[in-house]
């Protein structure tokens, strides 16, 4: 059974989709069988992957909904070698009405029984915000990926989501699992990034994922070319950097 992981965190701007979409490609460049979920209505990860998400005729939130069924709105991505669920602005329609379901923060999970089986990981990348589809994606995940930029206001953030992912792991999905916080944008010439860095590793400890995700230019461009950082630019610093991290959660979670 395939391990789903949620890239998530309440603050904008920290990597969460440039981390979705370059670890899922990373993963299946080591060749592992991935799904990548878009569940952010921006549908800034079905764009970053090559596909137009104004030309789908039925995406993530048909799923969620009922209104479709998985094989219907799956997307094999050649390039990248992975299977996307796609999304765009439709999706924010699902928060409302799940809001309105008893079980609406476990439709995610009920439609990704069966498909679990398919993949050796599911990769989902969340709004940056806590909302009804956030907790779709916690409610089904096993583990959260923490992107997080080396800035100042980078700790104050966390604790937010901490506390939102013990009241996850209480009310909603007791076996939800933090995989690792995830250093980004890095800037190892920066007093500040250095320090933040630091502070991170002494308050999280062994939470800290080994890999740093460094400044690059080429990451910033590749989401432009609907590619992947493995497509765009394999030799560049961000495609290292997003191997060294596949590698690290393949061993941190036997996927």
């Amino acid at each position: 059974m395939g391990r789903v992981i949620a890239v998530a965190n309440q603050k904008g701007g920290v990597g969460k989709t440039t981390t979705s979409v370059n670890l899922a490609a990373a993963l299946a460049r080591l060749e592992k069988k991935i799904l990548l979920i878009d569940l952010d209505p921006q549908g800034n990860a079905t764009v970053a992957i090559g596909v137009d998400k104004d030309a789908l005729e039925v995406t993530v939130f048909d799923l969620l909904i009922g209104e479709a069924k998985f094989k219907q709105v799956v997307i094999e991505v050649e390039q990248a070698g992975l299977d996307l669920l796609p999304s765009n602005a439709d999706l924010t329609a699902a928060e409302v009405m799940l809001l309105d379901e008893d079980k609406g923060p476990k439709r995610l999970d009920k439609v990704l029984k069966k498909a679990r089986d398919n993949y050796d990981a599911i990769l989902i990348d969340c709004p940056p915000t806590l909302n009804m589809l956030t907790l779709n994606a916690l409610g089904a995940a096993d583990g959260i990926l923490v992107p997080v930029q080396c800035e100042y206001f980078a700790l104050e953030g966390l604790s937010a989501l901490m506390d939102t992912i013990e009241t996850v792991q209480g009310e909603l999905n007791p076996q939800l699992h933090i995989d690792g916080l995830l250093r980004t944008m890095h800037d190892r010439r920066n007093n500040l990034a250095n320090d933040v860095s630091n502070e991170l590793v002494a308050h999280f400890g062994m939470k800290v994922l080994q890999t740093i995700v460094p400044r690059n230019v080429r990451l910033a461009e590749a989401p432009s070319y609907g590619e992947s950082i493995l497509d765009y630019d394999a030799s560049s610093s961000g495609a290292m950097a997003y191997l060294a991290l596949a590698n690290e959660i393949i061993r941190k979670t036997q996927i």
